[in-house]
Protein backbone atom coordinates (compact mmCIF):
# COMPACT_ATOMS: atom_id res chain seq x y z
CA UNK A 1 0.00 0.00 0.00
CA UNK A 2 1.52 3.32 -1.08
CA UNK A 3 0.92 6.09 1.41
CA UNK A 4 3.89 8.35 0.69
CA UNK A 5 1.72 10.95 -1.03
CA UNK A 6 -1.02 10.84 1.60
CA UNK A 7 -1.17 13.56 4.23
CA UNK A 8 -1.38 12.77 7.93
CA UNK A 9 -4.65 13.67 9.58
CA UNK A 10 -4.44 15.96 12.59
CA UNK A 11 -7.47 14.22 14.09
CA UNK A 12 -5.66 11.29 15.72
CA UNK A 13 -5.47 11.15 19.51
CA UNK A 14 -2.97 8.75 21.07
CA UNK A 15 -4.36 8.00 24.51
CA UNK A 16 -2.51 4.78 25.13
CA UNK A 17 -0.84 4.29 28.47
CA UNK A 18 0.14 1.56 30.92
CA UNK A 19 -2.74 -0.83 31.38
CA UNK A 20 -3.10 -4.25 32.89
CA UNK A 21 -6.09 -6.56 32.52
CA UNK A 22 -6.85 -9.21 35.06
CA UNK A 23 -9.20 -12.15 35.52
CA UNK A 24 -9.67 -13.70 38.93
CA UNK A 25 -6.58 -11.86 40.14
CA UNK A 26 -4.33 -13.21 37.36
CA UNK A 27 -2.83 -10.91 34.79
CA UNK A 28 -3.68 -11.47 31.15
CA UNK A 29 -1.35 -10.60 28.31
CA UNK A 30 -2.44 -8.48 25.38
CA UNK A 31 -2.30 -11.52 23.12
CA UNK A 32 -4.88 -13.28 25.27
CA UNK A 33 -7.07 -10.23 25.53
CA UNK A 34 -6.93 -9.77 21.76
CA UNK A 35 -8.70 -13.12 21.38
CA UNK A 36 -11.56 -11.82 23.49
CA UNK A 37 -11.40 -8.56 21.56
CA UNK A 38 -12.11 -10.25 18.24
CA UNK A 39 -14.62 -12.68 19.69
CA UNK A 40 -16.83 -10.15 21.43
CA UNK A 41 -16.63 -7.63 18.59
CA UNK A 42 -18.00 -10.13 16.13
CA UNK A 43 -20.71 -11.66 18.24
CA UNK A 44 -18.95 -14.58 19.92
CA UNK A 45 -19.04 -15.08 23.68
CA UNK A 46 -15.41 -14.44 24.73
CA UNK A 47 -15.72 -16.99 27.53
CA UNK A 48 -16.04 -19.67 24.85
CA UNK A 49 -12.60 -18.70 23.62
CA UNK A 50 -10.84 -17.86 26.86
CA UNK A 51 -12.75 -19.95 29.40
CA UNK A 52 -12.59 -17.10 31.84
CA UNK A 53 -16.34 -16.81 32.47
CA UNK A 54 -17.45 -13.54 33.93
CA UNK A 55 -14.24 -12.77 35.83
CA UNK A 56 -12.74 -10.29 33.38
CA UNK A 57 -11.89 -7.06 35.16
CA UNK A 58 -9.92 -4.05 34.04
CA UNK A 59 -7.89 -1.60 36.02
CA UNK A 60 -8.17 2.14 35.60
CA UNK A 61 -5.82 3.20 32.77
CA UNK A 62 -2.67 5.11 33.55
CA UNK A 63 -2.35 8.68 32.41
CA UNK A 64 -2.64 8.86 28.63
CA UNK A 65 0.54 9.65 26.80
CA UNK A 66 1.01 12.29 24.17
CA UNK A 67 0.96 11.24 20.55
CA UNK A 68 4.29 9.80 19.42
CA UNK A 69 5.15 11.48 16.17
CA UNK A 70 7.87 8.99 15.25
CA UNK A 71 5.73 5.92 15.89
CA UNK A 72 5.30 4.32 12.42
CA UNK A 73 1.97 2.78 13.39
CA UNK A 74 0.60 6.14 14.48
CA UNK A 75 1.81 7.71 11.24
CA UNK A 76 0.15 4.91 9.26
CA UNK A 77 -3.17 5.39 11.05
CA UNK A 78 -2.97 9.16 10.56
CA UNK A 79 -2.33 8.77 6.83
CA UNK A 80 -5.22 6.35 6.36
CA UNK A 81 -7.55 8.62 8.31
CA UNK A 82 -6.37 11.59 6.26
CA UNK A 83 -7.14 9.68 3.08
CA UNK A 84 -10.67 8.90 4.28
CA UNK A 85 -11.16 12.58 5.13
CA UNK A 86 -10.16 13.64 1.62
CA UNK A 87 -12.34 10.99 -0.04
CA UNK A 88 -15.51 11.59 1.95
CA UNK A 89 -14.96 15.34 1.92
CA UNK A 90 -15.16 15.32 -1.87
CA UNK A 91 -18.13 12.96 -1.94
CA UNK A 92 -20.07 15.18 0.47
CA UNK A 93 -18.98 18.31 -1.41
CA UNK A 94 -20.34 16.85 -4.66
CA UNK A 95 -23.79 16.73 -3.06
CA UNK A 96 -23.50 20.26 -1.68
CA UNK A 97 -22.68 19.24 1.88
CA UNK A 98 -19.74 19.62 4.25
CA UNK A 99 -18.15 16.55 5.77
CA UNK A 100 -17.73 16.74 9.57
CA UNK A 101 -14.59 14.66 10.11
CA UNK A 102 -14.39 12.13 12.95
CA UNK A 103 -11.59 11.84 15.48
CA UNK A 104 -9.64 8.59 15.77
CA UNK A 105 -8.50 7.57 19.25
CA UNK A 106 -5.76 5.04 19.90
CA UNK A 107 -6.14 3.35 23.27
CA UNK A 108 -5.20 0.23 25.14
CA UNK A 109 -7.20 -1.63 27.73
CA UNK A 110 -10.16 0.63 28.36
CA UNK A 111 -11.21 4.20 27.80
CA UNK A 112 -14.17 6.44 28.69
CA UNK A 113 -16.33 7.42 25.71
CA UNK A 114 -19.64 9.18 25.12
CA UNK A 115 -21.08 5.70 24.54
CA UNK A 116 -19.87 4.36 27.88
CA UNK A 117 -16.70 2.56 28.82
CA UNK A 118 -14.83 1.38 25.74
CA UNK A 119 -12.85 -1.80 26.23
CA UNK A 120 -10.27 -3.70 24.23
CA UNK A 121 -12.64 -6.67 24.14
CA UNK A 122 -15.01 -4.59 22.00
CA UNK A 123 -12.49 -4.34 19.19
CA UNK A 124 -12.38 -1.28 16.91
CA UNK A 125 -15.62 0.67 17.25
CA UNK A 126 -17.30 3.92 16.40
CA UNK A 127 -19.14 6.00 18.97
CA UNK A 128 -21.81 8.29 17.48
CA UNK A 129 -22.10 10.18 20.77
CA UNK A 130 -18.70 11.83 20.33
CA UNK A 131 -18.18 10.98 16.63
CA UNK A 132 -14.92 9.17 17.32
CA UNK A 133 -13.38 5.93 16.10
CA UNK A 134 -11.61 3.93 18.81
CA UNK A 135 -8.89 1.38 18.07
CA UNK A 136 -6.74 -0.79 20.28
CA UNK A 137 -3.82 -1.62 17.99
CA UNK A 138 -3.49 -5.10 19.47
CA UNK A 139 -6.38 -5.94 17.14
CA UNK A 140 -4.00 -5.71 14.20
CA UNK A 141 -1.61 -8.17 15.80
CA UNK A 142 -4.46 -10.59 16.28
CA UNK A 143 -5.54 -10.24 12.66
CA UNK A 144 -2.04 -11.20 11.57
CA UNK A 145 -1.16 -14.00 13.96
CA UNK A 146 -4.45 -15.73 14.72
CA UNK A 147 -6.57 -15.04 11.66
CA UNK A 148 -3.84 -15.00 9.02
CA UNK A 149 -5.00 -11.63 7.71
CA UNK A 150 -1.79 -9.56 7.62
CA UNK A 151 -0.94 -6.53 5.56
CA UNK A 152 -1.23 -2.77 5.74
CA UNK A 153 -4.23 -2.61 3.44
CA UNK A 154 -6.10 -5.07 5.64
CA UNK A 155 -5.37 -2.72 8.54
CA UNK A 156 -6.56 0.27 6.52
CA UNK A 157 -9.77 -1.59 5.70
CA UNK A 158 -10.57 -1.81 9.42
CA UNK A 159 -10.25 1.97 9.80
CA UNK A 160 -12.27 2.63 6.65
CA UNK A 161 -15.03 0.31 7.91
CA UNK A 162 -15.35 2.26 11.17
CA UNK A 163 -15.35 5.55 9.26
CA UNK A 164 -18.18 3.98 7.26
CA UNK A 165 -20.19 3.88 10.48
CA UNK A 166 -19.49 7.60 10.86
CA UNK A 167 -21.00 8.16 7.41
CA UNK A 168 -24.05 6.15 8.45
CA UNK A 169 -24.41 8.30 11.55
CA UNK A 170 -24.17 11.53 9.56
CA UNK A 171 -26.75 10.38 7.02
CA UNK A 172 -29.20 9.14 9.63
CA UNK A 173 -29.00 5.50 8.59
CA UNK A 174 -27.74 4.33 11.98
CA UNK A 175 -30.69 5.90 13.80
CA UNK A 176 -33.19 4.29 11.44
CA UNK A 177 -31.57 0.89 11.93
CA UNK A 178 -31.62 1.32 15.69
CA UNK A 179 -35.33 2.09 15.57
CA UNK A 180 -35.96 -0.91 13.34
CA UNK A 181 -34.03 -3.19 15.68
CA UNK A 182 -36.04 -2.00 18.67
CA UNK A 183 -39.31 -2.81 16.91
CA UNK A 184 -38.12 -6.14 15.49
CA UNK A 185 -40.30 -9.17 16.14
CA UNK A 186 -37.38 -11.37 17.15
CA UNK A 187 -33.71 -11.29 18.01
CA UNK A 188 -32.91 -12.95 14.69
CA UNK A 189 -34.71 -10.17 12.80
CA UNK A 190 -32.95 -7.54 14.89
CA UNK A 191 -29.61 -9.14 14.08
CA UNK A 192 -30.40 -9.01 10.37
CA UNK A 193 -30.71 -5.23 10.54
CA UNK A 194 -27.32 -5.14 12.23
CA UNK A 195 -25.82 -7.35 9.52
CA UNK A 196 -27.08 -5.05 6.77
CA UNK A 197 -25.65 -2.04 8.61
CA UNK A 198 -22.24 -3.69 8.94
CA UNK A 199 -22.17 -4.83 5.31
CA UNK A 200 -22.95 -1.30 4.19
CA UNK A 201 -19.95 -0.08 6.23
CA UNK A 202 -17.86 -2.69 4.40
CA UNK A 203 -19.14 -1.32 1.10
CA UNK A 204 -18.30 2.23 2.17
CA UNK A 205 -14.78 1.03 2.97
CA UNK A 206 -14.58 -0.20 -0.62
CA UNK A 207 -15.82 3.17 -1.91
CA UNK A 208 -13.00 4.87 -0.01
CA UNK A 209 -10.41 2.49 -1.50
CA UNK A 210 -11.74 3.13 -5.01
CA UNK A 211 -11.51 6.91 -4.71
CA UNK A 212 -8.18 6.91 -2.85
CA UNK A 213 -6.61 4.65 -5.47
CA UNK A 214 -7.98 6.78 -8.27
CA UNK A 215 -6.39 9.85 -6.73
CA UNK A 216 -2.95 8.66 -5.65
CA UNK A 217 -2.71 5.03 -6.77
CA UNK A 218 -2.37 3.73 -3.24
CA UNK A 219 -3.05 0.10 -4.11
CA UNK A 220 -0.22 -2.30 -4.81
CA UNK A 221 -0.29 -5.85 -6.05
CA UNK A 222 -1.84 -8.07 -3.42
CA UNK A 223 -3.60 -5.27 -1.50
CA UNK A 224 -7.10 -6.23 -2.61
CA UNK A 225 -6.38 -9.83 -1.69
CA UNK A 226 -5.31 -8.63 1.78
CA UNK A 227 -8.62 -6.89 2.30
CA UNK A 228 -10.56 -9.89 1.02
CA UNK A 229 -8.63 -12.18 3.33
CA UNK A 230 -9.39 -9.90 6.27
CA UNK A 231 -13.08 -9.72 5.35
CA UNK A 232 -13.23 -13.51 5.10
CA UNK A 233 -11.35 -14.04 8.37
CA UNK A 234 -13.70 -11.83 10.38
CA UNK A 235 -16.97 -13.10 8.99
CA UNK A 236 -19.41 -14.22 11.68
CA UNK A 237 -19.41 -17.79 10.38
CA UNK A 238 -15.61 -18.04 10.35
CA UNK A 239 -15.23 -16.57 13.82
CA UNK A 240 -17.92 -18.71 15.39
CA UNK A 241 -16.57 -21.89 13.83
CA UNK A 242 -13.10 -21.09 15.13
CA UNK A 243 -14.38 -20.24 18.60
CA UNK A 244 -16.97 -22.96 19.15
CA UNK A 245 -16.76 -25.34 16.20
CA UNK A 246 -20.06 -24.37 14.58
CA UNK A 247 -21.97 -21.33 13.35
CA UNK A 248 -25.38 -20.04 14.41
CA UNK A 249 -26.71 -17.91 11.51
CA UNK A 250 -29.52 -16.29 13.53
CA UNK A 251 -26.91 -14.83 15.87
CA UNK A 252 -24.84 -13.21 13.10
CA UNK A 253 -24.43 -9.46 13.54
CA UNK A 254 -21.78 -8.57 10.94
CA UNK A 255 -22.33 -10.96 8.04
CA UNK A 256 -20.69 -14.07 6.68
CA UNK A 257 -17.23 -14.11 5.14
CA UNK A 258 -18.77 -14.31 1.66
CA UNK A 259 -21.10 -11.38 2.32
CA UNK A 260 -18.35 -9.18 3.71
CA UNK A 261 -16.11 -9.86 0.75
CA UNK A 262 -18.95 -9.23 -1.71
CA UNK A 263 -19.99 -5.87 -0.29
CA UNK A 264 -16.45 -4.59 0.14
CA UNK A 265 -15.80 -5.44 -3.50
CA UNK A 266 -19.09 -3.80 -4.48
CA UNK A 267 -17.81 -0.50 -3.14
CA UNK A 268 -14.29 -1.03 -4.45
CA UNK A 269 -15.34 -1.87 -8.00
CA UNK A 270 -17.96 0.89 -8.38
CA UNK A 271 -16.83 3.70 -6.09
CA UNK A 272 -20.51 4.61 -5.89
CA UNK A 273 -22.22 4.94 -2.51
CA UNK A 274 -25.56 4.35 -4.23
CA UNK A 275 -24.42 0.79 -4.88
CA UNK A 276 -24.06 0.26 -1.12
CA UNK A 277 -27.78 0.12 -0.31
CA UNK A 278 -27.81 -3.15 1.59
CA UNK A 279 -31.29 -2.40 2.92
CA UNK A 280 -33.26 -2.43 -0.33
CA UNK A 281 -31.97 -5.72 -1.70
CA UNK A 282 -33.97 -8.85 -0.90
CA UNK A 283 -30.89 -11.00 -0.38
CA UNK A 284 -27.52 -9.89 0.95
Amino acid sequence: MRLDDERESSNVEDRRGGRRLSAGGKSLGLGTIAIALVAMYFGVDPSVVLNIGQGLQQEVPAEAQAITENDPMVKFVAKVLGSTEDTWGKIFEASGQQYPVPKLVLFSGQIPTACGSGQAAMGPFYCPGDQKVYIDLSFYHEMKTRFNAPGDFAQAYVIAHEVGHHIQHLTGISDKVQQARQSARSEAQSNQYSVRLELQADCYAGVWANHADGKNRILEQGDVEEAMTAAAAIGDDALQKQAQGYAVPDSFTHGTSQQRMYWFNQGLSTGDIRKCDTFSVASI
